[in-house]
């Protein structure tokens, strides 16, 4: 969760009164244990001395020395972040009581995150290997889809959107955000459901826009990104698209940041730190897995909008795979990796922040290789869905030029359908519009499910059971 100030005026300078600014050498006291911060990568970072253990007791302590003891993993070193000192004093508005005031008050950290645009990065070989192995996994996804959804002279526009809106749907769940295919189609379709499938949807925008500026991810297309997600949002429309000028934190306290689990950087350090993760990503001498896994977690570091940081920052794990040649045509469900453990991904952005990196680039092959493996299951299935649909449409028969056959597969992209959104998509009059979903109707492949001439809308069932059955089994595993 991240709580913000941002229901207070913008500028309010009562809610972030400071101190001048101290640098702490690292985090992982953060706020709750602020009075035993320790600089990460320390020798003992308990405070322990070795040394001040009696002989006999290291005696006793110490493993058989027949017992193979496991060498504990190499790190990948990167940066740690420093932290700035600031006092925080909510305002007197009367969304408080004087207790939560006076609880929320005092000292906290906000963290000034590491330039990383000219890092070396040395990769322990163990993990170099498994990070080949979850590349060469993408790649081979990739390659599958174009290769299973192509046959019968099928395009990939279908299949590469429903993975889109799927992968969008598992990034939005993170976040709490959850909706069924079903309501997700409608409001894809007319924006008739609202609530949890409008912001789904937004975050579809955002996926989409992300992979329009893949080539070219400046600052710009990020705010673009951001804009695409909230610019539809009546209460965030106002801030879409641009850098946040507020404190936000990471945390279940709306009243201030101490307690916090992470505390993002000061408002005015954003565009330099943003320069400088734009500046990384547009390096070309690195593992582009490692190399996407290290920017989200940048990302995610200096959260540098008041809203939608987790959902746009794994949009930009995509326009960077998309990008660099990796996934060129398909959108893994990514997210539904993440999905799987989040305990796990929100320790590994914790352990990147104080300096290892090796956490998050597990997590992020790992994520890989689960959508990998989960997506190429939900493309076969799709796939089978549009066999068996051809197969009811010739049992019509249809001439090989009637409208049914091209409606056909993109009912998979959008198994929920109305005249106007065919005649739309086939550039066609509401009367042809009309018999193409009627043929598609007759064959079974498509069941109405609104009375009355009006407002008519017809739903793929199957595909919508794949789809949610898809959900379910993330959560599940």
């Amino acid at each position: 969760m991240t709580a913000t100030n941002a229901s207070r005026p913008a500028g309010d300078g009562s809610h972030r009164a400071t101190t001048g600014a101290v640098k702490k050498p690292g985090i992982k006291a953060q706020n709750t244990k602020a009075q035993s911060i320790l600089s990460f990568g320390d020798a003992d970072s308990t405070g322990t001395s070795a040394d001040a253990a009696p002989t006999a007791n290291i005696a006793q302590t110490m493993p058989p020395m027949d017992a193979a003891q496991p060498a504990p993993p190499e790190p990948c070193r990167v940066p740690p972040v420093e932290l700035e000192e600031h006092y925080w004093t909510p305002s007197d508005d009367g969304y408080y009581s004087r207790t939560a005031r006076r609880k929320a008050s005092g000292t906290y950290y906000s963290t000034r995150p590491a330039r990383i645009a000219a890092i070396g990065l040395t990769i322990p070989s163990d993990l170099a290997a498994d990070l080949d192995e979850a590349t060469q996994q993408l790649v081979a996804f990739d390659s599958r889809a174009a290769e299973r959804f192509s046959a019968g002279g099928r395009t990939l526009g279908p299949l590469s959107a429903v993975l889109l809106r799927t992968e969008s749907t598992s990034s939005s769940r993170i976040e709490n955000l959850t909706v069924g295919a079903r309501r997700l189609a409608r409001e894809s379709l007319d924006g008739s459901q609202g609530g949890n499938a409008a912001l789904v949807v937004g975050n579809v925008r955002a996926m989409e826009t992300a992979l329009e500026f893949a080539q070219n991810l400046s600052e710009a297309n990020i705010l673009a990104m951001h804009s695409a997600l909230l610019g539809g949002n009546d209460e965030w429309k106002g801030r879409a698209g641009r850098y946040r000028d507020q404190l936000v934190w990471v945390g279940v306290s709306s009243a201030g940041p101490r307690g916090a689990s992470h505390v993002a950087p000061q408002p005015g350090q954003v565009p330099d730190c943003m320069a400088d993760l734009v500046a990384f990503i547009d390096r070309d001498d690195l593992p582009i897995l490692a190399q996407c896994a290290i920017a989200h977690a940048q990302f995610e570091t200096i959260h540098p909008f008041i809203d939608g940081n987790g959902r746009v920052g794994r949009a930009l794990i995509h326009a960077m795979l998309r990008g660099k040649g990796l996934t060129p045509t398909m959108t893994p469900p990514v997210s539904a990796g993440i999905l799987h453990d989040t305990e796990r991904y929100f320790d590994a952005l914790t352990a990147y922040r104080e300096g290892d990196a090796r956490p998050i680039l597990e997590c992020f092959s790992s994520a890989a290789r689960y959508a990998a493996h989960t997506g190429t299951e939900l493309i076969d299935t799709l796939s089978a869905i549009l066999d068996d649909d051809a197969d009811r449409l010739h049992g019509l028969p249809l001439r090989r030029n009637a409208l049914g056959w091209r409606l056909l597969p993109l009912v998979v992209e959008q198994p929920v359908v109305n005249v106007p959104y065919v005649a739309r998509v086939l550039g066609v009059s509401a009367a042809s519009a009309t018999r193409a979903v009627d043929q598609l109707q007759r064959a079974g492949v498509l069941v109405e499910v609104s009375g009355g001439k009006r407002g008519r809308v017809w739903e793929e069932r199957r595909v919508l059971d794949a789809l949610d059955e898809y959900a379910e089994m993330i959560r599940r595993r």
